[in-house]
Parts: C-alpha cells; structure tokens; sequence
C-alpha cells in the first residue's frame, strides 16, 4: 500500500486537483492541512519540502512532489492505470497544452480573480475578469464537439483546470454564456469519488 501524505489548503482549487484524483483512484491518504494564513508555508520545514513556498506538497515514501501538475502527471503514471495514463503521443500532447493553460491562463484569469475577491487582495480585477472571459470563450468552443477537454475520455487536464472554472463566479466572473463549460463541469462533478470544492459566499455567489 502506498504511504501518502498530502500537505494541502482545502480552498486551493491547486490542492482540490490533486486530492481529487487520490479520491478517484482511492488512494489512502493523510491530508495535513497548510496553515497559510499564519505563514506555515514559509517556515523552515514547509520550504524543505518545496522552497517556493506553495501548496500542494505530496509525500509518497521516500518521494516529495511539489506542483499541483506535477503531481497530477505522478500520480496518473504511477497508480492511474490504462484509464489515466496516457500513452498514446497525440492526447498525452493535448493534455499537457491544458496543463499549461492551468498553470497559466486559468491561474492568473479565474484563479487570481478569486483570489483577490476571496482574500481581499488590492488586485485590478477589471483585467482578470476580461482575461478569465477569453479563456472560458476559448473553453466553450473546445467543448462544444467534445465531452471533455481532450476528447471523448477524461484526463488530468479535466482535474487541472475544474476548480478555478467552475468557482469563476467567486471572482465576479460569470458562467451564465457557457453552457458547454457547466455541462462540463457536470461530467467532472460525475466522476465515481469526485470530492466536492467548496463554494464559498462571495463575488457572484455572495447573493
């Protein structure tokens, strides 16, 4: 049995990615849980573990992983099997693009709107909320002919860009124009062992 510890923020939509994939591949775990408003994450013994400060960390063994993506990628080649891990050259090439898009343009769009609404962070959303419009756009159109994000089956890239998408609202960005994205994140939320995100009272959900 593998021995893995997960060192998490449950609001991290970075965190819920990868302990909902433990979920769907039940995996036993421990969670430790990050005390980032008191600045666990820049102590001594968190930075050993990832010294940019930043959740998730996973421990399995002997082995540290930091990076949400990462881990995602680790975990699917380790303990995904045939369903997750991807071998065929085309899909795992698509599925590392949306990798990229959740380290980049849903991270600093959705995710970052969030986070200034969510944490009252003095942040310019006008910007975020324009950017984060673009992408959900661009998601739209890739989903209109294609259950998920990469096709017909789900992948980590699904998992990867889930959270910060569907709690758009929670940074005043509205999904009410993607019809194709909420279905999406219906299939997503389907998935036998899907742990639920918290939907937190702010932004558009404040009402």
């Amino acid at each position: 049995m593998p021995n893995i510890t997960l060192h998490r923020v449950t609001l991290s939509g970075h965190s819920h990615r990868v302990e909902t994939f433990l979920h769907l591949l039940g995996l036993p775990y421990t969670a430790v849980d990050v005390d980032l408003l008191h600045g666990a994450h820049r102590q001594p013994d968190f930075l050993a573990l990832n010294p940019f400060g930043e959740v998730p960390v996973l421990q399995d063994g002997d082995l540290t992983l930091a990076d949400s993506n990462a881990i995602l990628v680790y975990l699917a080649s380790r303990y995904g099997g045939p369903r997750w891990h991807v071998t065929d050259p085309a899909v795992a090439a698509r599925v590392q693009r949306w990798l990229s898009v959740a380290a980049g343009e849903l991270r600093f769009g959705p995710g970052l709107a969030r986070v200034a609404v969510l944490f009252k962070k003095p942040l310019d959303l006008a910007p975020l909320i324009e950017r984060s419009h673009v992408l959900l756009g661009l998601m739209e159109r890739q989903l209109a002919d294609r259950p998920f994000l990469t096709g017909d089956e789900v992948t980590i890239a699904d998992l990867a860009n889930y959270a910060y998408s569907a709690r758009a609202p929670e940074g005043h960005v509205s999904l009410a124009d993607y019809p194709n994205v909420r279905a999406w994140h219906a299939r997503v939320e389907a998935l036998p062992g899907f742990l639920p995100f918290p939907v937190m009272p702010v932004g558009l959900n404040a009402a």
